[in-house]
């Protein structure tokens, strides 16, 4: 029997707002009132119970007491989310994609920053102590100890923009062997035969992941690499030494560049200038990522293109769906990319256009 909101309290609460001083207000059962305030269970109560809560709520200001919720129910409905560079352009909508499946659930978000590996372990011990109910890793290398804490403390965890090699925690990637494929495909149509490819930093598994995925697709053309060196990370500056030490290698440069990351493609632009080379004339360059403003370098860079609010969507809900007993295993989600022509590769001869 669906309930109506009685005669409602004026009675002013004298101290902190409870959910009973709602309910009192509201004119309305106490568990009324718990319904109305879950975003899981709202709907089943009625728009005019509804309102008359959410009025009452509003009027009296009350703030759910999330300390009390967790105690009763053994949860805070809150997740962490540990990403290593908050100032990399790649993270912030992969926190706008957590962070909107969260709010839709009416759960918080709490992000660290994890600029070292040693700081990783610490920073997941507090989040426990903050009692947190799983936690969104953007952070583990390859064969992380990180992984092994987790695993240990039985903490819920997923992995985002990384995967897991042992197969312990669920995760969700873009696939970096087609990304890599895409792009070399495409500098191959140019007319480009001498290919080189600027890795990621091989301790992280983006990193060996598309230096595989270019040797990949350089076998499929039945091509040899120009050269291959790997950055010390995902930076503009890593890029420049990646490249220069790269000409460094040749008399002659390569033809085209396929870099593992916009910032490191930008670092191979500074090298490429400075050694008098011209993109893409004399070597072509595209990145992976396509993070904001990369349209408006000169040239526009030719990149490859993530889902990336997606990805954190994805890493949220299937995080979720372990809170709620609804995975079974730990799965891989692997998202398409997609390749973004821009001004840094040369045009395509119009014989090999599609018809």
């Amino acid at each position: 029997m669906t309930e109506s909101p009685r005669s409602p309290s004026v009675t002013e609460p004298a101290g902190p707002v409870t959910i009973r001083d709602v309910a009192r207000a509201a004119g309305v059962h106490l568990s009324t009132v718990s319904r109305a305030l879950d975003p899981r269970r709202r709907a089943a109560v009625s728009a005019e119970v509804l309102e008359a809560v959410e009025q009452a709520a509003r009027r009296l200001g009350y703030r759910p007491n999330r300390a009390a919720s967790a105690l009763r129910t053994g949860r805070t409905h809150t997740i962490g989310v540990l990403v290593p560079d908050i100032t990399n352009p790649v993270f912030p909508p992969i926190l706008q994609g957590i962070e909107a499946c969260a709010a839709a659930r009416g759960w918080f978000v709490m992000v660290a920053n994890v600029a070292a590996s040693a700081l990783a372990r610490p920073t997941v011990e507090r989040m426990l102590a903050q009692q947190v109910d799983g936690i969104v890793l953007a952070i583990a290398s390859r064969e992380d100890p990180l992984v092994d804490f987790i695993v240990g403390a039985g903490l819920h965890a997923v992995m985002v923009n990384r995967a897991d090699e042992s197969g312990r925690l669920p995760s969700v990637v873009s696939d970096d062997r087609l990304a890599m494929k895409l792009a070399v495909d495409h500098v191959v149509r140019t007319g480009c035969e001498r290919i080189a490819h600027l890795a990621g930093p091989q301790s992280l598994p983006t990193g060996l992941g598309r230096l595989q995925g270019f040797e990949q697709a350089l076998r499929d053309r039945g091509l040899r690499s120009a050269g291959v060196v790997a950055c010390e990370s995902y930076s503009r500056e890593a890029g420049r030494l990646a490249m220069a030490q790269l000409l460094a290698q040749s008399a002659k440069p390569p033809e085209a560049v396929v870099c593992s990351n916009d910032l490191v493609a930008l670092g191979a632009y500074d090298a490429l200038q400075a050694a008098g080379l011209r993109v893409p004339t004399d070597v072509a360059v595209t990145g992976h990522n396509d993070m904001p403003l990369v349209d408006m370098v000169n040239p526009s860079l030719t990149t490859i293109r993530l889902p990336h609010r997606e990805l954190g969507w994805r890493a949220a809900q299937l995080l979720f769906d372990g809170l709620d007993g609804r995975q079974m295993s730990p799965a891989t989600v692997v998202l398409r990319p997609e390749l973004v022509v821009r001004n840094s590769t040369r045009p395509v001869p119009p014989t090999d256009s599609p018809a």
